[in-house]
């Protein structure tokens, strides 16, 4: 399958030039499948008023965006709160939001930001450089709470109040992608009053933004009830209108079925959906229902090693795993266009990407010489065995995403083909998390999403949350000093020594690149994708 064509790239925190982590194409309204970030057909004049409910496939467990680690955890996140940034989606530039403007140090170890003086929180709290270092030192404080923000404040030192609407970030060494980082919901903005609450209060209480949308409540495995913020004049300038939203209430309602999602989108019960299963988009779009998809940034779906356990800490297994799938009979199987097969540890549209499909070629006879040289031979069953330990590897998986299970069950027989075993281990997102963190696992699926390459650090160093038990010095360095380069140039070289390291080393298993596809209704107007594919919904509207 072809690559989707990219342009040139740049990368964020470069504080010398306009910024871009990921570079995507522009984005068009389609009627059918296809790169896209634009909802509804031509249309009259936006209006104000309605009630837009959007389905999405899991619930989110918890809705506060600095503990939030789902895509459908954040959806909601991202419409009440504000971020210090925001980033293009078109060209990955990193532009005013709250800050109005920022200096970056040489070394890119201070980050200071001068911030608009008219934000204010639901309940009246203005947002001034005091809430930003109360929101950081939060994000700080939450550690491993925190998965992804433990990444992007690595090396937090601390915020300082320079003045009542001025911040001055300090680290304790160069953190380039900071500024990127600044963009994300996971380093939204709360009010004082909900940074107070416990940890785990916060992940069910009525937290208070600074967004377009106040959050009502949070049913578990229910819905997420927003109302709009009447009075909002700060939205980010991306978005095409200012002042407030159009919509009156935002509701997402947790519909796990693929098919009953697609099926009340037809009926009219809800509006909008997330997870449109492969198999339903022509299917919607011969309906009259718009299909919104976008490509993610980050890192592609894969099978993540736990390189801890006593059949994947053998190089040879891992390396093995790299030649049996057949990525493109994934695709053509079981997903859609919308879906790319993987060529490296990035997805082709994050900054910095590098093709390293020659590392990913199917190649079974490769996988069988691999094995037989590392002294795996077939059992009786075909599954191999070596000192009296069969080659079965425990794979955990999400009910996250419609096709997870079906892929897999693919990826199964391809390397039965060869002598390696798959258990299949299908679970909740909860408690798919509490497994990932205990290492009961053997290989885990599932994707990282980010506009910026230094997912790969969240992903793969020692140093962070370090899920796969990698203790690798050559990788650690590159991922240390990719963070801290400020020539972009010298950050690319080191982001394809990483790439190329994490795939030699079989740390991951990666199959296929991420896309969000979304069914828009003939009703919905306005609505976008930003740049991490997440919708937007202050210009969204209803006829």
């Amino acid at each position: 399958m072809s690559r989707r064509p990219v342009p040139s790239r740049l990368f964020a925190g470069s504080p010398a030039a306009a910024l871009a982590a990921a570079l995507v194409l522009p984005l068009t309204a389609t009627a059918c499948s296809g790169a896209s970030g634009s909802s509804g057909k031509a249309a009259s004049t936006p209006r104000s008023g309605g009630h837009l409910r959007f389905a999405m496939a899991a619930d989110p467990g918890c809705v506060d965006p600095h503990q939030a680690t789902t895509t459908d955890a954040l959806y909601a996140a991202r419409a009440f709160v504000d971020s210090l940034t925001d980033q293009n989606p078109s060209t990955g530039q990193i532009v005013p939001w709250i800050a109005r403007s920022w200096q970056v140090s040489a070394d890119a170890s201070q980050f200071t930001f001068s911030l608009r003086t008219d934000a204010t929180f639901a309940d009246g709290t203005p947002l001034d450089a005091k809430a930003v270092k109360a929101n950081l030192d939060a994000v700080a404080a939450l550690g491993a709470k925190s998965m992804l923000g433990a990444g992007y404040l690595q090396g937090y030192r601390s915020t300082e109040v320079v003045d009542r609407y001025t911040a001055k970030v300090t680290f304790k060494g160069p953190n380039e992608q900071f500024l990127q980082a600044t963009s994300t919901a996971t380093l939204g903005l709360l009010a004082p009053a909900s940074l107070k609450l416990p940890a785990d209060r916060r992940c069910t209480a009525k937290l208070i933004g600074s967004g377009p949308f106040t959050l009502d409540g949070y049913t578990p495995n229910t819905s997420v009830e927003l109302t709009r913020r009447d009075g909002y004049q700060w939205g980010s300038p991306l978005w095409k209108h200012s002042g407030s939203a159009y919509l009156d209430k935002l509701t997402f309602r947790v519909v796990p079925e693929a098919g009953v999602r697609g099926g009340s989108l037809n009926s009219g019960q809800v509006d909008a959906i997330a997870g449109v299963a492969p198999q339903d988009q022509e299917t919607l779009a011969g309906r009259g229902v718009s299909v919104l998809d976008r490509p993610n940034p980050g890192v592609p779906v894969a099978l993540s090693v736990n390189t801890a356990r006593p059949l994947t800490k053998d190089p040879a297994v891992r390396r093995a795993l790299q030649s049996a799938v057949d990525r493109d009979e994934v695709v053509k199987t079981v997903l859609s266009p919308s879906y790319l097969p993987a060529t490296s540890a990035l997805s082709s549209s994050t900054g910095a990407y590098a093709d390293n499909s020659a590392l990913l070629a199917h190649d079974p006879e490769k996988t069988r010489r691999t094995l037989d040289a590392a002294g795996w031979v077939p059992g009786p069953d075909g599954i191999r065995v070596k000192n009296g330990k069969k080659l079965n590897l425990k794979v955990i998986l999400g009910a996250n995403f419609g096709p997870n299970q079906t892929v897999l069950e693919l990826i199964q027989q391809q390397l039965r083909k060869t002598g390696i075993g798959l258990t299949l281990t299908l679970l909740s997102l909860p408690d798919y998390q509490q497994a990932r963190g205990a290492g009961d696992y053997d290989l885990a699926w599932g994707n990282g999403t980010r506009n910026d390459p230094d997912i790969l650090r969240t992903a793969f160093s020692g140093k962070l949350l370090n899920l796969g038990r990698i203790d690798d010095p050559r990788l650690e360095n590159s991922l240390d000093a990719q963070a801290a380069a400020i020539d972009p140039e010298k950050r690319a070289a080191l982001v394809a020594t990483a790439q190329r390291r994490v795939l030699e080393q079989g740390y991951q298993i990666p199959v296929f690149e991420m896309a969000s596809v979304y069914g828009i209704g003939e009703k919905v107007h306005g609505l976008t994708l930003d740049s991490t594919s997440y919708p937007q919904f202050h210009d969204a509207w209803l006829s």
